[in-house]
């Protein structure tokens, strides 16, 4: 899984940070570092923290395909 921040978009409001943390962390009040590479077992936390961004300022290739292949195997 591979994730992008916008950076311009971030507005700090750290909810990734916070749903996330092993992914996400804030330096100082405003500057976001994240782990652009985030581990297969983590995929669960930063789906979360994808949809709470308020700005959507969070991207992760390959996130909804494994989303749909789960629903796939559980029969929906």
């Amino acid at each position: 899984m591979r994730l992008v921040v916008d950076l311009n978009k971030c507005q700090g409001y750290a909810q990734c940070a916070f749903l996330a943390p092993d992914v996400f962390a804030m330096h100082g009040e405003e500057a976001l570092v994240y782990d652009p590479h985030a581990d297969e077992e983590q995929r669960e936390r930063v789906a979360r923290a994808v949809a709470a961004c308020p700005v959507q300022a969070i991207t992760a290739d390959g996130l909804t395909r494994a989303a749909e292949t789960r629903e796939a195997s559980d029969g929906r």
